[in-house]
């Protein structure tokens, strides 16, 4: 089985959106479907809650209304922790959460990989490259097919630059980053102020990972309050100073393919907001264009 290839950009929320009030992971996909999207993250950030049934009709439920699914791991891993019960509950959430993802027909999986603690970035970043081509090597083993992807992270504290992502997508088969732009601006102290900011990061992608990395995006997006520390908590875009009006401008300027995943806390009203801006003109354009026609007939 080849691994699906984006076509375009695809927008969802991270998990099951706020507007239904009963139901799990196949009732959230058809409401996005009904939304008018067509991604969803799984979020298995506290547990994973699918079983292999329940995966597969979640798998057939997605596929015939062409929703695209992405995977979040469970939060609690570190795979640089000094206690190796740890890092082995680690590796087999992530394991687990790729097993059942690719069961359920996601395209990719989110984690966040771990903590420095007290060893240095460059260590940190061997620990955890080493761990990383296990879990690959497992799920190749296993004959599941999915990116498997760390994520950019929010506080200086966490293993998560956008370079050390970068590096370690450079280095292991199968791995590609989760690109989350709210956490790079509140890991750098609101580093993400204009349009250069956004071209900056979209093109050192390209220069380290090529037009794959581009082509095979999986990006988060929120508003986010931080401090000194970081990340604080996530907002609405409508009450952050991260400019999705500029994102949306450098992921059309650098032609992104991939899927784009609202974490903020109005989880579809923000993917809405996003595929508007990003279609919104496109749409506008097509409609003038299909009046004129009519108009000449």
């Amino acid at each position: 089985m080849a691994l699906w290839r984006p076509d375009k950009v695809y927008f969802g929320p991270a998990g099951v959106p706020t507007t239904v009030k009963k139901g799990g992971v196949v009732e959230g996909v058809i409401e996005v479907k009904r939304l008018g999207l067509d991604a969803m993250e799984i979020e298995f950030v506290r547990k994973i809650f699918l079983n292999e049934k329940s995966a597969l009709e979640v798998r057939s439920t997605a596929s015939q209304l062409g929703v695209v699914l992405t995977v979040h791991a469970p939060y609690y891993i570190n795979l640089n922790s000094s206690e190796g019960g740890k890092v082995k509950a680690s590796i087999d959430r992530i394991l687990e959460s790729a097993r059942i993802g690719f069961k359920a027909g996601a395209w990719s999986l989110c984690f966040h990989a771990g903590y420095y603690g007290d060893s240095g970035a460059s260590s940190v970043h061997e620990v955890i490259k080493s761990r990383v081509k296990e879990i690959v090597r497992t799920l190749e083993d296993e004959g599941v097919e999915m990116w498997i992807r760390p994520e950019t992270t929010g506080k200086p504290s966490q293993y998560g630059t956008l370079e050390e992502i970068l590096d370690i997508s450079s280095e292991v088969e199968m791995v590609l980053p989760v690109v989350d732009f709210a956490h790079i601006h509140a890991r750098g102290a609101g580093a993400i102020k204009q349009y250069e900011d956004f071209a900056r990061i979209l093109s050192l992608i390209e220069d380290r990972l090529g037009r794959l990395g581009l082509d095979n995006m999986h990006i988060h997006v929120s508003g986010i309050e931080y401090g000194d520390k970081g990340e604080i908590r996530h907002l609405n875009l409508a009450e952050a100073d991260l400019s999705s009006e500029l994102l949306v401008k450098a992921l059309k300027e650098f032609n992104v393919k991939g899927v784009i995943i609202s974490e903020s806390p109005n989880l579809e009203g923000d993917a809405i907001l996003l595929k508007e801006l990003y279609y919104g003109a496109e749409r506008r354009k097509s409609r003038r264009s299909r009046s004129r026609a009519s108009r000449s007939e």
